[in-house]
């Protein structure tokens, strides 16, 4: 899913037109290490850049393996001016997309503490460019896609719903979906919650609520069982055990991806 295209842009961004930092004649090795524990991503983008400049990859953990510090992550070997072209761009795609899969899976096991079943989501919150590294380490640390982009689902937001009205806006979104797509509907307070599943709505979108307007909402939706309920907006590590422990489906979170540090990875070589 890598393309040679997005290769180039990266490249081309670190190294500009007239590189003579890297200029270094010889064969060198190479390997990236991890300087802290946590959960690998983005080791495919990263080979993906060594390989298009020719360095060749002899070692990679697989994507979602947990790492202590020290533990090698990947190794290539080739010409030292391709390996230290290849190394900036690496590092940053898997330490960003390594700090997302650590993240999303500390937000799981914290989950988890309440419930085995809930799914922890990312959202669209993503960096232009870069969505598809993103949502793979989100997958990479436990968690769940959500949508990929518009065309995956329709979620019926509040800027919808003003213009159209809650039941008008589903009506008009069903009439135009496929029978395979499904229908998001967000709500703002709990009263709205059984007025979204009466209308059609697969799954409930239950937007900025606490936990306890998330426990009331669940409550109005007993009745609705072919609903799921979903619970976002502002839900942190810290709190996502007590959204979990209300019942919901699905709890997404869109600092998975947008607030995630970079686990700090390090790139060493060794000339032949």
């Amino acid at each position: 899913m890598i393309t040679d295209a997005q290769i180039e842009r990266w490249l081309r961004e670190d190294v500009g037109h007239h590189d003579v930092t890297n200029h270094v004649p010889g064969e060198t090795t190479g390997e990236l290490v991890a300087k802290e524990a946590g959960v690998v991503a983005g080791l495919e983008a990263a080979a993906a850049v060594f390989e298009y400049l020719g360095v060749t990859v002899t070692d990679r953990l697989e994507t979602g393996t947990r790492v202590d510090e020290g533990d090698e992550l990947l190794a290539v070997e080739g010409e030292a001016r391709d390996v230290l072209r290849g190394e900036r761009v690496a590092v940053n795609l898997a330490g960003h997309a390594s700090g997302i899969a650590t993240r999303t899976n500390r937000v799981v096991a914290e989950a988890r503490t309440e419930s085995d079943d809930v799914r922890i989501a990312a959202t669209r919150k993503t960096t232009p460019g870069l969505r598809g590294l993103e949502k793979r380490a989100v997958v990479a640390g436990g968690g769940d896609t959500h949508r990929l982009d518009l065309s995956h689902m329709i979620m019926v937001k509040d800027n919808h719903i003003a213009e159209m009205g809650l039941e008008g806006a589903v009506e008009h979104f069903r009439e135009r979906a496929s029978f395979a797509t499904k229908l998001d509907v967000e709500v703002e307070t709990a009263a709205d919650a059984p007025r979204a599943a009466e209308a059609g709505a697969d799954i409930v979108l239950l937007d900025n609520m606490s936990p306890a307007e998330t426990r009331e909402a669940l409550s109005l939706l007993t009745d609705y069982e072919g609903a799921l309920a979903e619970a976002s907006g502002g839900i942190t590590l810290e709190t996502v055990a007590d959204y979990a422990a209300a019942g919901v489906d699905v709890i997404s979170m869109g600092s998975l991806t947008h607030s995630a540090p970079a686990l700090d990875l390090s790139f060493q070589t060794a000339s032949d």
